[in-house]
């Protein structure tokens, strides 16, 4: 692909801008991209996952008032012996028993990068009809169950209704 600009060179540079909701994006060689003024990844910007994910975890302790650099790491794995400081450093786990010993570490930080700290998946398109309707089901019935514990019955019973609509749409396709 040659540069959208000078239309010479190879693009090497790729950028997406999205801006008010419009996506554009462009293909530019070095110098083009340089000209332009848009930021060219060089050494000195140029960051490795082990050093995002150890600055997460650093703004994450200065958020609740630890300190980042304390010098005693009482957090240690007792499988492989990983301090939670090592792992903040190089952004690898030594064995699967430090997500059990780092875990309260850990669930604020997915928290914060996956707006949760527990895995929901995603149903799949065609064969996702009946897992879909039993999970509008499980809702349904603790929404139920909360109706009747704050004494709203007039919801209750509309909610019981959607309840049995659905049960019986579950049937049928089972059957």
């Amino acid at each position: 692909m040659l540069c959208e600009n000078c239309g010479e060179k190879p693009a090497t540079l790729h950028f997406t801008k999205i801006i008010n909701g419009q996506k554009n994006e462009m293909h530019l060689c070095e110098q083009c991209a340089k000209e332009k003024g848009e930021i060219i990844p060089t050494d000195t910007n140029v960051f490795s996952f082990p050093q995002l994910l150890s600055g997460l975890l650093n703004f994450d302790q200065m958020v609740h008032g630890h300190s980042p650099n304390t010098s005693m790491d009482p957090l240690r794995c007792k499988n492989c012996g990983l301090t939670f400081n090592q792992f903040k450093k190089t952004g690898k786990f030594g064995c699967s028993d430090c997500y059990q010993y780092f875990e309260p570490q850990l669930e604020p930080i997915f928290r914060r990068i996956h707006g949760n700290s527990q895995h929901s998946g995603k149903v799949p398109t065609r064969t996702g009809g009946k897992i879909k309707l039993k999970k509008e089901l499980r809702e349904l019935k603790d929404q139920l169950q909360k109706k009747i514990a704050l004494e709203e019955f007039e919801e209750a019973a509309k909610i019981r209704d959607k309840i049995k609509e659905l049960e019986l749409k579950l049937t049928e396709r089972r059957g």
